[in-house]
């Protein structure tokens, strides 16, 4: 309980450096007066879908993200195949992996019934229900900056581009990360949110079989479900306590039983390593850092004012 208190602490003294330090034209008490029961609801039936599959929080969590690293967090995953573009759904790295589309359905029902018309968008409905999942599954608290409108259109192609990919290097990733303006810290911090969830064997296969940075035990029962060839949508933990969100999974990359290659690439003699470690043993560190860099990444380019619009259909533009 101790712990607890202290993450919340932590986490609401960053809030106010956030503010600060993002200039953002976001506030976290956007809709306070235009319709002050949204973030409840949005809770709520991000609650009952984490309930039903405790999967599901990591499934949110990572569809936010994979939304702000393509053009801004402007809910353009969400938008379905149109003859104007392909859907951000079929790029590389959400193609039959990117899930809890439903979900997000179902929250925009919820609010839109409970405002009494459209005023909150899909964005904001990803940013909160990423949050919400987080701390559904134990992990901390931020407050969502809000306000974001919606894209009327998707990239395929930045999707493929822009997203970090399984396979990547150090170098790569703090590249990748420093593109949407996020630091080292940001990229390790942000990494843990691999504490839940899972991953298919197609995108660990190469690692289990062929790195050597790897515990030869772990890499054994791994492979025991991640044959050489077939298999490929067998899942596999991205660390032992998937429904859980707590430090196991920087603990598993100091033992070197990182699931991904990208993963294991943070403590593997460089950079990072040293950060690895202290958050392997320092829940409140990562906790704090966690939302700290969360609030960062929810403020990559979003859609202001007149930008944009404010969708009926998270799947179609208006």
């Amino acid at each position: 309980m101790a712990s607890k208190i202290s993450v919340i602490l932590l986490t609401l003294t960053m809030l106010s450096l956030v503010a600060i330090t993002f200039s953002s034209p976001l506030s976290s008490n956007f809709y306070d007066n235009i319709c002050p029961e949204a973030l409840p609801a949005v809770k709520k039936v991000v609650e009952e879908a984490v309930w039903r599959e405790r999967r599901m929080g990591a499934s949110l969590l990572r569809l936010h993200f994979h939304d702000c690293f393509v053009n801004g967090c402007d809910g353009s995953l969400l938008l379905d195949s149109t003859p104007s573009f392909t859907s951000e759904k079929f790029a590389a790295p959400n193609n039959n992996s990117a899930r809890g589309f439903e979900v997000i359905d179902r929250i925009k029902s919820e609010v839109d019934r409970i405002c009494g018309r459209p005023v909150v968008s899909c964005a904001d409905i990803l940013a909160v229900a990423a949050r919400d999942s987080v701390v559904a599954l134990g992990g901390p608290y931020w407050k969502v900056q809000l306000g974001r409108r919606d894209s009327t259109s998707a990239s395929i192609d930045t999707a493929n581009s822009d997203i970090p990919a399984p396979s990547m290097s150090l170098p790569d990733l703090v590249a990748t990360f420093g593109k949407q303006g996020l630091n080292v810290k940001d990229l390790v911090a942000l990494s843990g949110g691999h504490t839940i969830g899972f991953s298919q064997c197609f995108l660990f296969r190469n690692r289990t079989y062929n790195d050597r940075n790897i515990d030869s035990n772990f890499a054994k029962k791994r492979q025991a479900t991640c044959p050489r060839s077939g298999g490929d949508t067998n899942l596999a933990p991205l660390d032992p306590t998937t429904a859980r969100f707590d430090t196991k999974y920087f603990g598993n990359l100091v033992m070197k039983k990182g699931l991904l290659h990208s993963d294991q690439e943070l403590f593997n003699g460089g950079e990072t390593d040293s950060l690895v470690r202290t958050y392997s043993s320092n829940p409140d560190a990562f906790a704090k850092d966690f939302a700290y860099s969360m609030i960062k990444m929810g403020n990559i380019k979003p859609l202001t004012g007149e930008q944009g619009q404010i969708r009926y259909n998270c799947r179609r533009v208006n």
